[in-house]
């Protein structure tokens, strides 16, 4: 018996004149700014300079879409291209459809870009957005929920979401809820984000060790939330494309951890060292 049902919005938008202004895009910008309060304080109490806070926020995000976007259109072609396709709907990004593993590539190269740029350690700020990443990934897993999209199969526990019949996969009309796995991902999240800030210090993570952290947390939760959905994804050997990614990523940061632990123990008093303002910066160093 499904009691604790979980209804989804009826809206998933409002029009601001002609604008149309989507709750996805809000969600997401909302995770971007409570990620940004975060990362500014860690920075500054870090010896950073806040005011390059922006800076990195800015740019991350914008390579961020754009690599998140790709990457999604990129393992998903057929939803975009061939027959009965419009392709220029590759570039809507309001209607859904970012891939976590592209956005988090191209907004780590942005990230480490600036940290060359500026003279700036880039394992440190790294640790300093670890948590902040999980937040934003948090709220803006919301956006899934107004659009009613990526859920997971009909449930048989006792919690679903209600899904309209008109977004209900073919081969499961007859069904009312579905596991939320929005909702998995997002407490799965919030759960890292605590976790790592309660075991930075007791746990040493420092000098990069704490965004590996997060990076084996997050894909160690995708793999498994990843294997409940049924939105359609291209499979090989009955295995979604993101779980193959999760799981060769997962490997990959736990080896890097343990290399760190050995070759970078402990954490850097000062990890960061005086940024230069940007005339500086925009300087060649001599």
């Amino acid at each position: 018996m499904v009691w604790l049902s979980i209804p989804s919005p009826s809206w998933n938008g409002f029009n601001l004149g002609p604008l149309r202004v989507h709750a996805y895009a809000l969600c997401i910008l909302a995770g971007v700014m409570v990620a940004w309060l975060l990362v500014r304080h860690r920075y500054r109490v870090r010896g950073g300079n806040p005011e390059q806070v922006e800076s990195l926020t800015l740019w991350a995000v914008l390579a961020g879409i754009i690599g998140a976007r790709i990457y999604h259109v990129t393992t998903d072609p057929e939803l975009y291209f061939g027959p009965g396709r419009d392709w220029y709907r590759a570039f809507f990004i309001w209607e859904g459809g970012l891939g976590i593993w592209g956005g988090v590539a191209a907004g780590a190269l942005v990230v480490w870009w600036l940290c060359r740029r500026w003279q700036v350690n880039f394992g440190a700020v790294a640790d300093v957005m670890a948590p902040a990443l999980l937040i934003a990934q948090a709220i803006g897993r919301l956006g899934n929920w107004f659009n009613q999209e990526l859920f997971g199969g009909p449930t048989t526990l006792p919690w679903g979401l209600e899904i309209a019949p008109q977004y209900r996969p073919v081969g499961y009309e007859q069904f009312a809820t579905f596991h939320p796995t929005f909702l998995y991902e997002l407490v799965w999240c919030l759960l890292g984000a605590a976790l790592l800030l309660v075991l930075e210090r007791p746990l040493r993570l420092g000098r990069g060790k704490l965004m590996t952290s997060y990076v084996i947390w997050y894909t160690l939760g995708r793999f498994f939330i990843e294997g409940v959905r049924i939105d359609k994804a291209n499979q090989f050997g009955g295995l979604r494309v993101n779980e193959y990614v999760s799981l060769v990523v997962f490997l990959a940061a736990v080896a890097l951890l343990v290399v760190q632990f050995v070759r970078y123990p402990g954490r850097d008093p000062q990890p960061f060292v005086q940024i230069p303002d940007e005339a500086e910066a925009a300087s060649p160093a001599v």
